[in-house]
Order: structure tokens, then sequence, then C-alpha cells
């Protein structure tokens, strides 16, 4: 296996966390980011344990002036970047009478725009080194707008949009871009959850699937669990009169 360098932007818990555990197990670099990395004492625990092959970089990419400092201390903390593994997200599930501009902004700052701000100043760097590749952490919840969680999908397409829409020319550049639309996972984002959560998963297995189709395949997306992910695309391709009419049932 290549020894890759690898920024995870998300790291310090979750999905974020475990591929961090597991890539350091590997033997790669990471570069490890987030709002909260140095009060983590989980992430600071496993800086102990690979002091030469994991990095530190606080970050939080709601705010635009952080962005430069963070990619330039990002970049040259080995050198070079080989993975850049976008993971940052925000979520909050929102009645009608709940709704709130604050809310939708923060949602979208994160789980969209934070991409978007990276992305720029990142992709100046991988044409420069002609290769590399970028891996974009959605959600199953871009195929089709569900009931109360419109604020947090509807970026999450839209960075599904935005990929899709870029692959065609970093590939010529010599740069891949993948995207992950994975279901219901353990973390503090869907604790806030008062509803079943069908093929519910634990960080460790999310994680475990992702490394394993970033390793073994060179697919665009990578998706998971495949019920989930059917059901949702099915809705995706229904006539909207059919689609519409089952959401409504989850009211």
């Amino acid at each position: 296996m290549k020894t890759l360098k690898i920024w995870i932007v998300g790291a310090s818990s979750g999905i974020g966390f475990e591929l961090l555990k597991r890539w350091l197990s590997e033997g790669h670099y990471l570069i490890a980011s987030s709002r909260n990395i140095h009060t983590s004492p989980e992430v600071t625990a496993l800086q102990k344990t690979y002091p030469d092959r994991l990095v530190l970089i606080p970050i939080d990419i709601t705010e635009p002036n952080e962005i430069a400092e963070a990619v330039h201390h990002a970049w040259h903390a080995y050198g070079s970047i080989d993975r850049w593994f976008y993971n940052a997200g925000e979520y909050e599930m929102l009645r009608i009478e709940e709704w709130n501009s604050d809310a939708f902004e923060q949602m979208n700052a994160t789980n969209y725009l934070g991409a978007v701000r990276l992305m720029i100043p990142l992709s100046k760097k991988f044409l420069a080194q002609g290769h590399g590749e970028w891996v974009w952490n959605s959600s199953l919840s871009s195929y089709f707008g569900l009931p109360y969680g419109g604020a947090y999908s509807a970026p999450k397409a839209a960075l599904i949009n935005l990929a899709e829409s870029i692959a065609p020319e970093l590939e010529s550049h010599g740069i891949q871009i993948r995207v992950i639309n994975h279901g219901f996972v353990k973390t503090r984002l869907t604790r806030k959850n008062n509803f079943p959560m069908p093929q519910l998963m634990e960080p460790s297995y999310a994680a475990f699937k992702i490394a394993d189709a970033l390793e073994h395949s060179n697919s665009f997306e990578i998706r998971f669990p495949k019920a989930l992910a059917w059901f949702l695309a099915l809705l995706r391709h229904l006539p909207y009169r059919i689609s519409l009419s089952l959401t409504r049932k989850a009211l």
C-alpha cells in the first residue's frame, strides 16, 4: 500500500476520527483539523502515539479569514497533500415553526461553503502538483429532500452537484474527486434525532466502508447501506406525485 499524506477536515469525532485512527495505524501521514482539534483528548492521545505522523491544525471553516493560513500550514506540514478529505458537517432538524435564517446559514456554511472556501486555495496547489485526490463526505439525504431535513440536505445536494460539475476538469489535471453518500451513523449529529433511523451504523463501520472503497475502487460515488440508498434513489426517480405522497407519511 502506498503511503499517503492525508488532510482530514472534521477529524475530532465520528467518521473523521475513526478514519484518522485507521489511516495512522496503516502508516499514513495525517493532518487533522476541526474547530476543537487541540481540545479533543482522543486526538491529543493519538498525537502522543504518532508524534511524527500526526499534525493538528485548528480551523473553523465558517470563518473565511482562517482558510488561507490553515491551507498553507496543512500543505507544508509534510511538503504536499495526496488526499484531502472534507468531513465537516452540521445538522439540525427543523419543523416549519422552528425555521430561522441562522440555522439555515450555519448548515450551508459548514456543509457546502466550507468545502468551496478550502477548494479554491487548495486547487492551485493540487494543480501545480499535478496529482491528488479529493474526497467529500456528503449524505444519502442529498438524493431527495425529506421532511424537516432540508436545511441539512440542500447544501449536501449542492456539494454533490458541484463535485459532478468539476470532476471532468479536475481529472484532466490529474486530480480525482470522489463523493461519499452514506446513511445514518451514530454521531453527535444523529443523537439529535427522535425518530427511528433505519440501518443505523457505528462510526467505525462507516469508516471501514469508506476506507475499503477508497482503496479498492475508483468509482466517483461511494454509497451505503444498499437498502437505504436504493430506496432514496427510487424516490428521486419516481414522479413527484408518488414520491411526495410517500414522504408526506413522515410528517
